[in-house]
This record gives structure tokens, sequence and C-alpha cells, in this order.
């Protein structure tokens, strides 16, 4: 029981969460102790948030979860877990993250302004979770937006600055791998016949394949004006970081060859868990920018 209440809360998708983190790491203060108490806390908060939506979800989407190849296996859409025990367990969710952003509003000044955005991240997933998702599009950047609202509060919490170059990134990067997810949904239905979402045939594999080539340069083009940015250069103090977008674009290259020719998008969580060549690209990344930002 214990590991279907872990599955049912998604334990695995709390990686998401981190997130939070990005404003410590791009404002150099990734080994200040001190702001990483907060940074801790949002992260506790979010994953508390966000277990709490996604039992909603899962009770709400039973049905169609059931023939889906994967989600069939959740613990709710396969029996394992009953309704009641799920609505249970979300309640309990939502009371831990109220706690949580009580008792933090007390320790940190600042904890109280994550703690509204997570407010607003919840609110707005529920009206995912229970009515937003019909519509095409617009559920895929409710998605998109969800990371947006991480970093914010990651940014809230400790008191550092959010730059308009980390939140674009993070949103283009978040929509590109919510249309990815859907691109699975949709070779599921055209292939299988399996209708996996209320709103999977207002999409088209012809239609994603553009969606997604249309973001990956957004993304791409957005990433190389921040690297090459004087503003960026004059905090970071080191004219290099343009280097780093060799990473970058390996690996949204990789992941659209996951996406479109091997058609295996539908969980960016597994994928970048399991593919070596994305998590060789990411840790490249994360090496190159740490000895830009914190040793030369």
């Amino acid at each position: 029981m214990i590991g279907d209440i872990c599955r049912l809360i998604r334990v695995k998708q709390w990686v998401k969460n981190a997130f939070v983190f990005l404003p410590l790491f791009f404002d150099r203060h990734l080994l200040d102790s001190a702001y990483w108490y907060p940074s801790i806390g949002v992260f506790l908060l979010f994953c508390a948030a966000s277990s709490s939506i996604y039992c909603l979800n899962d009770i709400r989407d039973v049905a169609h979860d059931r023939v889906h190849p994967v989600k069939r296996f959740r613990p709710i859409s396969s029996g394992k877990v009953s309704v009641r025990m799920g609505y249970l367990v979300m309640t309990i969710c939502l009371v831990v993250a109220a706690v949580i952003a009580c008792v933090g509003s007390m320790i940190w000044s600042e904890f109280w302004k994550a703690s509204v955005v997570v407010g607003v991240y919840y609110l707005l997933n529920l009206g995912y979770a229970t009515w937003l998702k019909k519509f095409a599009i617009v559920d895929v950047f409710i998605v998109a937006m969800g990371f947006v609202f991480r970093v914010i509060g990651g940014g809230l919490a400790t008191g550092i600055y959010i730059t308009h170059w980390i939140v674009l990134m993070t949103f283009l990067l978040a929509l590109f791998l919510a249309f990815a997810k859907r691109y699975d949904d949709v070779v599921q239905l055209s292939e299988r016949g399996e209708v996996t979402r209320v709103n999977t045939s207002k999409y088209s594999e012809a239609f994603i394949q553009q969606v997604l080539s249309i973001v990956a340069t957004i993304m791409m083009v957005c990433y190389i004006m921040y690297t090459v940015s004087e503003e960026v250069i004059a905090r970071v103090g080191n004219p290099y970081l343009y280097v780093t977008t060799v990473f970058v674009l390996a690996g949204v290259i990789r992941y659209l060859q996951v996406t479109i020719v091997r058609k295996q998008s539908g969980s960016p969580t597994e994928i970048v868990l399991r593919d070596r060549f994305i998590q060789a690209c990411v840790g490249a990344w994360i090496l190159s920018f740490v000895l830009i930002l914190y040793v030369l």
C-alpha cells in the first residue's frame, strides 16, 4: 500500500520542483547555506501541493487512464487504491502544504510571497484538473506556467531577483516538453486508437511537429541572446557563456529525435532519467555553468 501511495503522489515527479533552485544557481548562491533553507522549504511546499493535484487528476481521469498503455497501471486506474483513499491522500497533501506555508512564513520573512505563488499555482492547476484540460493549447500553456511558478517561488522565498531571461527560458523549455508529451498522446490515438486525453483529437502529428520546431527555434534563439547579452555578461563577469549553447542545442535535438523518430515522449521525467545522451548534455551544461559562474 505504501508503494501505491508513493506512486499516487508521484514521488518521481518531484524532480520537476527542482526548478525552485534555479534562482539560487544562477545568482551564484549555490554554496550559501542561508539561501538553501528557504529554497528547500518552497521545494517541499511545491511537492505537497503538486502531489495533491496529482491525486485529483488521477481520480478525475480514471476512465481515460484505464485505456492508456502505461497509465492503466496507476494506483487508482488499476484499482489498487480506491477513489475514497485518493481523496484522503489528496487532502492530507493539501494540509501538509498549508502547514509548510505557515511554518515557513514564520521562519523566513519572504516565504509568505512564495506561499502565495504556490497558492495561485494550486488554484490554476485545480482549474486545469477539473475543466481547463479540455481546451487544446490552453492545457499545455497551463502546464508550462507551472514551471514558471516554481522558479518565481524559489526566487521570492530567498529574495533573489528573477530576471526576464530565466522566466522566458523556463517557460519555453516547459512548453517544448509539454507539447512533446502531447505528441505521444496523438501517436497513441493514431496508431492504436487509444484516447488518452479529452482533447487529444484536437491535435495532430503534423501540427505538433510544427509547434515543436517553432518553440525549439525560439528557445534556442532566446538562449543564445541570453548568453551574449551585455547585461548578463556584466553580471556574471565572464564572456564565455555562449560555449554552453552547444550542450543545449544537442539536448534539444536529441529530445526531438526521441519524440518524433522514436515516438517515446510520453514522460519527460522518464526520458531524462533513462536517456544517457540527454543526461550527458544536461551534465555537461551544468558542469560548464558551474565552471563559468563559480570557478573561472
